[in-house]
């Protein structure tokens, strides 16, 4: 049956990621316990403002000496869960590498639609050019990564007109970007009944926010990867990406073995783990 004919059961089965693992709470409680130590081992400063609007703040986590590399991680939830502080995790595993982190938070649907929301994070980007230098980080040097909706919202960042947000920026604002289960295309999600009440996604959004459909960046390195137990939808999702932008802005596409899709962001902070060392790649470049 072609995509398009799938109807609701089969949209919430393929995307539905809380169902598919049964054991997601634990991975959420153990995030917010490793989260809160990270916060309070420090070095950190949060809830930087980097606009006046619901949700637009953010975290850093200096880096340990100047002039490096950036790394801006976007959580996920489907738009509308989650928050920053239950990702600082994450930072401990790349401040030791000598990296500053950078982790921002999005108002959520359904106040606000999903072109807002990747709005927001370019405005978090633009303020981590401007302000990253005082924490350590080389404004050269940004990497955005993230996980589900947020590999939907790094892939963007990649996308973005950077002199059309901020006159002062660079086109090359974002040097790389690492999509994690990302959602290239969302015209399924307009399609998925337990998301499409909440993200009131339409037509007009889906061309202005799926990576997929926008034209190649002219610069810039995207890696996507998905895990080898999501569902078949979040496999194609990660493909599609590379076909639409082609292998020389998508050099890596790969499905890890073994991981689903909690278990996947795992990976990025595990040095054992493959995803972890792409990570790394490109913040090294």
């Amino acid at each position: 049956m072609e995509l398009g004919m799938r109807d609701g059961a089969w949209h919430d089965a393929m995307y539905n990621n809380r169902e598919l693992v049964p054991e997601h709470p634990a991975f959420f409680e153990r995030w917010a316990r490793e989260s809160e130590k990270a916060r309070a081992d420090g070095p950190c400063e949060l809830d930087l403002r980097y606009g006046e609007g619901a949700g637009e703040t953010l975290d850093v986590f200096p880096a340990p000496s100047g002039d490096a590399p950036v790394l801006v991680f976007v959580h996920g939830g489907y738009w509308r869960s989650l928050d920053k502080r239950d990702h600082s995790f994450i930072a401990p595993a790349f401040t030791r590498h000598g990296a500053c982190v950078v982790v921002p938070n999005y108002a959520l649907c359904p106040a606000v639609t999903i072109p807002h929301i990747t709005l927001q994070v370019a405005r978090a980007v633009a303020w981590t050019w401007h302000h990253i230098g005082r924490f350590g980080g080389d404004r050269r040097r940004i990497v955005v990564a993230g996980h589900s909706a947020g590999g939907q919202l790094a892939a963007m960042m990649l996308a973005c007109l950077w002199p059309q947000l901020d006159g002062a920026l660079p086109r090359d604002t974002v040097r790389s970007a690492l999509a994690i289960s990302g959602l290239h295309d969302l015209e399924p999600i307009m399609k998925t009944p337990f998301l499409q009440p909440t993200l009131n996604l339409t037509r007009k959004q889906v061309a202005q926010a799926s990576p997929a459909r926008l034209p190649a960046p002219k610069q810039g390195t995207l890696y996507t990867v998905a895990g080898g137990e999501e569902s078949a939808e979040f496999h194609r999702q990660n493909r599609l990406i590379q076909d639409a932008w082609g292998a020389r802005r998508v050099p890596v596409c790969e499905t890890l073995p073994g991981l689903n899709h909690f278990s996947v962001l795992d990976a990025l902070v595990e040095p054992s783990q493959r995803l972890h060392q792409l990570a790394l790649d490109l913040l090294r470049a």
